[in-house]
């Protein structure tokens, strides 16, 4: 395992070069994000992007989604992977933020969590993105990274944000996130990572690392 020092320095680097990371996929509110990380699942931040452009543009509200239906809905997201699955939850979850929150998205992540299609990562997507909470989510970029850098050995996405969050400070586990996936989709990328390119090269011990 790295040391805290080290890992605190891998992170000011970070801080340095893009003090305001930003999530990549688009959205016009706490819904809009909500239903756009739930697309996420298993596709890129580009395709979803690409199919909620016109989605959003007539279904922005949970009301409005309900309005549209399932049908229409799946027509808009059909070119997302297992969008059969994501639109049942997105219509599921539509449903319950206007019968239990008067259709707003709940500032409390076991009201998050109780939503249709939301586990831990989406309800910490959520309350970091939206609602400017120093949470974690973990997906795959962020679990290969944190192994690759050594800041932990957990072998699920929980152990993993665990390890992180009893390092870091919250206003670097606010960014983090952002910065390990921004990292992990356009430097240190999984087929072929771009060392020549890395600003924390020098922190690398992997077997792999090409300067």
């Amino acid at each position: 395992m790295r040391s805290k020092k080290e890992i605190m320095e891998i992170m000011d680097i970070f801080n340095q070069r893009d003090p305001n990371p930003r999530c990549e996929l688009d959205y016009q509110n706490a819904y809009t994000l909500l239903v756009a990380v739930v697309l996420s699942a298993q596709a890129t931040d580009k395709g979803v992007n690409k199919a909620t452009k016109a989605l959003f543009a007539v279904a922005d509200t949970p009301q409005k989604m309900l309005a549209l239906g399932i049908d229409k809905l799946k027509e808009y997201i059909k070119t997302i992977g297992l969008f059969n699955n994501k639109a049942k939850s997105i219509m599921a979850l539509s449903k319950d933020l206007v019968d239990k929150y008067g259709g707003e998205v709940p500032h409390n992540r076991e009201a998050l969590e109780s939503l249709a299609g939301v586990g831990r990562k989406t309800a910490n997507v959520v309350l970091n993105v939206w609602f400017g909470e120093p949470t974690l989510a973990v997906d795959t970029h962020v679990m290969r990274i944190s192994h690759r850098l050594d800041f932990s050995r957990g072998k699920t996405p929980l152990e993993v944000e665990k390890d992180l969050l009893k390092v870091l400070p919250a206003n670097y586990a606010k960014n983090a996130n952002h910065w390990l996936v921004l990292f992990g989709r356009y430097i240190c990328k999984a087929q072929r990572p771009d060392c020549a390119e890395c600003p924390i090269a020098a922190y690398c011990h992997c077997p792999d690392k090409r300067i």
